[in-house]
């Protein structure tokens, strides 16, 4: 009897020996495999506080994992189950499980690139985020004033208040992130022109050099030209002289702009009407960049005050009325300034 229990026990041994290696070796190969999945790229999201057994069936659902169960395993055996970082991931090329988990735990999520233009509205900004598959849309449903407000802005208009620039985020990321960011970043660079103004500038605030400095952006075709626009701009301030800006005029039209700028467009008074209206309009009117702010802040000595385009998208700028009609006749263009 005693030897038929050692016996037992012996083959007992060796088939718990045998069992062991068996399943190790199967989950081994498993790990080790590559994963079966649809056409590449596969991107898929992990929220804020997903364990593992949550994320192997979030990828599951996405198509990155038929066996959410084999992989949970892998990932306790590896004592990987509470490293799970959240953000947005792209597989791009064949991968195993044990792979998987490595770049769902060191964090190896998918960076988005967005991208503001110089030049561009709020109003365009916004369309922007919202086509962006690549960001979560929490300021979809939220009015300017209210994105403001989640910002921190104390401003009545969203204009003009966010730099354009190029902004790096993980994917999923909240487009309030990339809003604050632009945000942040335009003030900064708006407090360092200001701080390094040119004297006897015709600003009370560093708001209305960022509105002058949006008519200077929209109105520049040529950045050798930027300069001398800003000077046409400032000089007419000074003087008290309107700004007959086309730019504000069509910002003031709204909708009602098509394309085109007639006559009586110019008539038509808006508060962004700088024809009817002398002085800054209420607010900017586009993103000015980095170099229309300089511009803006720091004019060339000059005594220009008009200008008309060559109309191969430079400026001819001119420092009275008769010599800005003989360039007008010259280029053939119907200039106003």
């Amino acid at each position: 009897m005693k030897q038929w229990a050692e016996g037992f026990l012996r083959v007992l041994f060796v088939l718990c020996v045998l069992g062991t290696l068996i399943f190790f070796s199967v989950f081994a190969y498993y790990a080790n495999s590559e994963l079966a999945m649809g056409p590449l790229p596969i991107q898929f999201s992990l929220k804020a506080g997903s364990g593992l057994r949550s994320a192997a069936v979030q990828m599951e659902r996405a198509g990155v994992l038929r066996r959410s169960d084999l992989f949970v395993v892998i990932g306790r055996l590896l004592g990987e189950a509470g490293n799970i970082k959240p953000g947005t991931y792209e597989i791009d090329s064949p991968i195993t499980p044990y792979e998987l988990l490595l770049r769902i735990t060191e964090g190896d999520v998918t960076q988005q690139a967005i991208i503001f233009v110089e030049g561009w509205s709020f109003k365009q900004m916004r369309k922007a985020l919202d086509d962006d598959a690549g960001v979560r849309h929490d300021s979809r449903e939220l009015s300017d004033g209210e994105i403001l407000k989640r910002l921190g802005a104390k401003a009545d208009s969203p204009e003009g208040l966010f730099f354009p620039d190029t902004y790096h985020v993980d994917s999923g990321s909240s487009d309030l992130l990339v809003l604050r960011r632009a945000y942040r970043l335009m003030q900064s660079h708006l407090d360092a022109q200001w701080k390094s103004r040119a004297a006897n500038l015709p600003f009370a605030a560093p708001y209305e050099a960022l509105i002058l400095a949006s008519i200077v952006e929209k109105e520049t075709a040529q950045p050798a030209d930027r300069p001398l626009v800003a000077a046409v701009f400032i000089n007419r301030l000074k003087k008290g002289m309107p700004l007959q800006a086309d730019p504000t005029v069509i910002y003031g039209m709204g909708e009602a702009y098509d394309g085109n700028i007639r006559k009586r467009d110019l008539k038509t008074d808006t508060p962004y009407n700088t024809y009817t209206r002398t002085g800054l309009p209420p607010t900017p009117i586009a993103m000015p960049g980095l170099a229309s702010l300089a511009a803006t802040l720091n004019p060339p000595a000059s005594e220009v005050l008009y200008f008309v385009s060559r109309g191969d998208g430079s400026s001819h700028f001119s420092r009275t009325l008769g010599e800005h009609e003989r360039a007008v006749t010259k280029y053939q263009r119907s200039g106003r300034r």
